[in-house]
């Protein structure tokens, strides 16, 4: 797979390859924010009354994780609907089946309307938003980076990533306009009204984004890449098996190197807001910042992921994927030994705000230097014919690993050190070294040519793989 060849001419315009891909994982992120946020804030009390705070917290986080084993079930899906039908077809599919599932969920009746009924149906529509995102994020990646003009497929491969901190910030300035127009009572963290209708407005608000993707989404016209791949006789029956005959070990080395990426985004988006907002006499102990106050200072550090999300695209193609991520990998470690020097109350509760607001920006700064290359790097491990497949279940088994338990394992080492978060930057420092390791065993992706013919189209030649 070393270039030999010249990438076909794109079909689609370069606004329309950003557009597409941009958009529908804005979308698809905004949706997973707007749930993570609503597992902070509200769930706990409307899903899961347990009596006991940490315990409630845990089975909310529990409910979001689920959705995160739900993801590689999307990713075989529609990966084997992307390499057998198309890209484009897939990506409609996925981002209507998202909308859908956060729509109803700002339509779902709470525990102490339906008992237990409540929550199973909140875990269902969780589900089928994993499922959801277990076809999108590739999809939007093949988009941007088998349209991409020769030499900038990593650059290009930063807008779907763009996605994530576009989706962060739409989700979390509505939830803050919400709770500004419904502002709570002395002492409580939410308002009556906010927990009996306000929270549902974003959901609901999400069938107005999806409308706009789908429209879209539907103007694209299929890649260059998979086009000249249907005419040679390349496209599999089964891209799932062909999957795990020829290209086990880049899946597994896929799913280590998307790790760490993983943790340190759940850490920074779901704990520290769960960290941060808790008080300082509570059991664990928290920073005792203000919900406002802090997701302010979270979409501060946003900006910072998003702008190196753009700048890490230039920089992976000019010094390659693997370099960049090893550098960066290496600063993740080094942040996450340190993580009680941002993340820790002080006597001086500005000072204590100050160093949060440096450790968000650090964090998601590494973020937005590790997440970039990702789009390219992922489908650029993998052949045309099994590409949608192969980088939709190493990206999306990686969020078993990383996202899904990332919450639920920080607030447990958080509660198991006294109100510390000590351990959770051992725990993130450690999912580094992995990653590392990973970085380390693979092979640079800078120059992969997209159309050239896989290791099985190969052996097929001289009649040794079967279709």
């Amino acid at each position: 797979m070393t270039a030999t060849a010249t990438t076909p001419a794109p079909l689609n315009s370069p606004a329309r390859v950003i557009t597409a891909s941009m958009i529908g994982t804005t979308i698809e992120f905004y949706d997973f924010y707007v749930y993570a946020t609503a597992a902070v804030l509200v769930f706990p009390q409307l899903f899961f009354p347990t009596g006991n705070s940490t315990t409630a917290l845990i089975a909310s986080f529990g409910v979001f994780g689920a959705a995160m084993i739900a993801r590689p079930i999307g990713a075989i899906f529609f990966g084997h609907l992307g390499d057998k039908r198309g890209r484009k077809t897939t990506l409609v599919v996925s981002l209507l089946t998202m909308g859908i599932a956060t729509f109803l969920i700002g339509l779902l009746p709470t525990f102490h309307s339906v008992g237990l009924l409540a929550p199973i149906l909140l875990l269902v529509l969780r589900l089928a938003q994993g499922f959801a995102l277990g076809g999108e994020w590739s999809g939007a990646a093949l988009v941007a980076t088998e349209n991409a003009p020769e030499g900038k497929r990593a650059w290009y491969g930063t807008f779907p990533q763009v996605g994530a901190p576009l989706g962060f910030i739409i989700a979390n300035g509505i939830f803050l306009s919400i709770s500004a127009a419904l502002p709570p009572d002395a002492g409580a963290l939410q308002s009556e009204a906010f927990l009996t209708w306000g929270w549902r407005v974003p959901f609901l608000f999400s069938a107005v984004m999806v409308i706009v993707g789908l429209w879209v989404r539907l103007k694209l016209v299929e890649s260059a890449a998979f086009t000249d791949a249907e005419k040679r006789g390349a496209i599999r029956k089964l891209p799932l098996s062909t999957t795990f005959r020829f290209h086990w070990r880049e899946v597994v080395l896929g799913t280590f190197i998307m790790l760490a990426t993983y943790v340190l985004f759940y850490l920074m988006s779901s704990f520290t807001l769960t960290y941060g907002t808790a008080k300082a006499t509570a059991s664990p102990a928290g920073l005792g910042i203000g919900y406002t106050q802090f997701v302010l200072m979270q979409i501060i550090g946003v900006i910072f992921f998003g702008l190196f999300t753009l700048l890490s695209g230039p920089l992976a193609d000019s010094i390659g994927r693997r370099k960049l991520l090893l550098g960066v990998t290496a600063v993740i470690i080094v942040f996450g030994l340190a993580f009680p020097l941002w993340f820790s109350g002080q006597a001086d509760p500005l000072f204590t705000g100050a160093m949060a607001q440096a450790g968000l920006i650090i964090g998601f700064t590494l973020m937005g230097a590790t997440f970039g290359p990702m789009g390219a790097l992922l489908p650029e491990l993998f052949p045309t014919n099994v590409r949608y497949t192969g980088s939709a279940i190493a990206y999306n088994v990686s969020s078993i690993l990383g996202a899904a338990v990332a919450p639920i394992i920080a607030v447990a080492l958080w509660a198991q050190a006294g109100g510390s978060t000590w351990l959770v930057g051992v725990y993130l420092a450690g999912s580094g070294v992995l990653t590392l390791i990973a970085l380390f065993l693979s092979r640079e992706t800078k120059d992969t040519d997209y159309s050239a013919a896989s290791v099985e189209d190969e052996l097929e030649l001289v009649g040794t793989s079967p279709r």
